[in-house]
């Protein structure tokens, strides 16, 4: 396979044609936050922490570095003014939903942030959707997926499937970054439990 090389903060780097520019950077040890990436999944892009602003020629844009392909030439710049105003701004917004979540507060810190201006009910997922891409792309399943739209989405057990698709492997709980499924797996564990309505 052909290889690209593309600069990090300044740094060359050289990575196979095909490859992101979050695998690209995390080979050459820099680090971009991210809360949604596996590297048994396909990207998505969902939390948005990884947001990078790339150059090519004189134009100047963001993009989320998991999704976005490593070019010939690229320079990218994980931590720009303009990456950094919009990372905290999300993080904020997390650390308002999802409170007592570690590796928010670990990224919150990392940007000197300690508490969130927003006012927001505490819902703990973060939409991040891993749990629901595991469950499709590696175990082949059904059993979780998103409903609703805009500030009404969520994820949730489909109740006329799940009880059969669900193969209650576990594999899913370690993935999700704010712990809600393992609290719902307690409940699937008992005899009367069943998955109607259940949210994650």
């Amino acid at each position: 396979m052909s290889k690209v090389s593309l600069t990090i903060n300044n740094q060359k780097v050289a990575t196979e044609e095909g490859t992101s520019i979050l695998e690209a950077a995390r080979s050459a040890g820099i680090d971009i936050p991210t809360l949604c990436y596996h590297e048994k999944l396909a990207p998505r892009g969902a939390c948005r922490l990884c947001l990078v602003e790339i150059t090519r020629g004189q134009r100047k844009r963001l993009v989320t570095s998991c999704v976005y392909l490593a070019e010939e030439g690229l320079k990218v710049e994980t931590e720009a003014k303009s990456v950094v105003r919009i990372r905290k701004m999300l993080l904020e917004l997390m650390l308002a939903s999802s409170p007592g979540v570690k590796a928010i507060q670990d990224y919150a810190r990392r940007y000197g942030i300690t508490r969130s201006r927003f006012d927001i009910e505490p819902d703990f997922c973060i939409l991040c959707g891993l749990c629901v891409r595991y469950c499709n792309e590696v175990k082949g399943k059904n059993a979780i997926g998103f409903v609703g739209r805009g500030t009404q989405r969520k994820v949730m057990f489909f109740p006329d499937i799940a009880a059969e698709e669900c193969p209650k492997c576990g594999e899913c709980f370690p993935l999700c970054p704010t712990g809600v499924i393992p609290s719902n797996y307690a409940l699937a564990k008992l005899p009367h439990f069943t998955y109607d309505n259940i949210r994650l």
